[in-house]
């Protein structure tokens, strides 16, 4: 499932292991740093020792590449740990840095202009310390840009995926036929994003079939939910191509699609 993504995973029974399981390609952590811990959770209200990173995310990711073969998915389908810094993003990312260091064998990273592609793709949304990110030798992570972001020199390199707030550009919600001028602007956006090489995802999308097809139709290349057999099912519908789980179909990395294809 390339196209689906797990909005605020973490809230899941079995975080991670529930997205794996439907087959979701892209899963989104929220983190704090707090004690020196990077701790898992959508406000510091839910933070526990033992919910960090680590014990959710990238330990069982780094056991399920090692048992694969270097892949999350047979097949080498590519897959994205999105992971949005909820506090100071600077001191935030060090941690977040020093810590990705120990599984630099599953992680894609940049090092002197050279990309290395791994199984896992780290991309860092929300306090996002792009300055201190786009120094870093290597780099270990990528950035979630903004559509205001495509004003500047973004290169896909460093910014591999665009993201942005739903309802900041759209007023329809599914009620009704999408209104002919929100569908022409979204295709006008899919377009702007994929000409730079980049993949486009909007956040605040309402968890409504008829969102998820348009989207889909104007091919937009991450649609979030907080209903994973929902959008599992919607997408084995609208895509044949789609495979079970641990499939050995191989979507292209780029995340660039055919447009035939069918609260952050």
């Amino acid at each position: 499932m390339p196209r689906a993504h797990a909005h605020n995973d973490y809230h899941h029974r079995l975080p991670l292991f529930d997205a794996l399981r439907h087959g979701f390609c892209s899963v989104e952590a929220d983190i704090f740093l707090q004690e020196g811990l990077l701790l898992v959770g959508h406000d510091r209200h839910e933070l526990r020792p033992g919910r960090t990173l680590q014990a959710l995310y990238l330990d069982p990711l780094r056991a399920r590449v090692a048992r694969r073969g270097g892949e999350v998915y047979q097949g080498g389908a590519a897959f994205t740990l999105l992971v949005d810094i909820k506090s100071d993003g600077p001191t935030t990312y060090a941690k977040l840095n020093e810590v990705l260091a120990e599984y630099q064998e599953m992680c894609s990273t940049v090092t002197a202009g050279k990309l290395t592609r791994r199984a896992v793709d780290v991309i860092v949304s929300g306090n996002r310390p792009t300055g201190e990110i786009n120094a870093s030798s290597p780099r270990r992570v990528f950035l979630d840009g903004r559509l205001s972001d495509l004003d500047g020199p973004t290169s896909a390199e460093l910014i591999p995926l665009v993201s942005d707030n739903w309802s900041k550009f759209f007023q329809w919600r599914g009620e009704g036929p999408m209104p002919a001028l929100q569908q022409a602007k979204l295709l006008q956006l899919v377009d702007q994003v994929h000409q730079r090489r980049q993949r486009l995802r909007f956040w605040a999308t309402p968890d409504d079939p008829r969102v998820w097809n348009e989207l889909a139709r104007a091919g937009v290349d991450l649609i979030g939910t907080d209903d994973l057999t929902a959008l599992q099912r919607f997408l084995s519908s609208q895509d044949p191509t789609n495979e079970p789980p641990d499939s050995t179909g191989s979507p292209d990395r780029t995340g660039v699609p055919n447009r035939s294809s069918a609260t952050e």
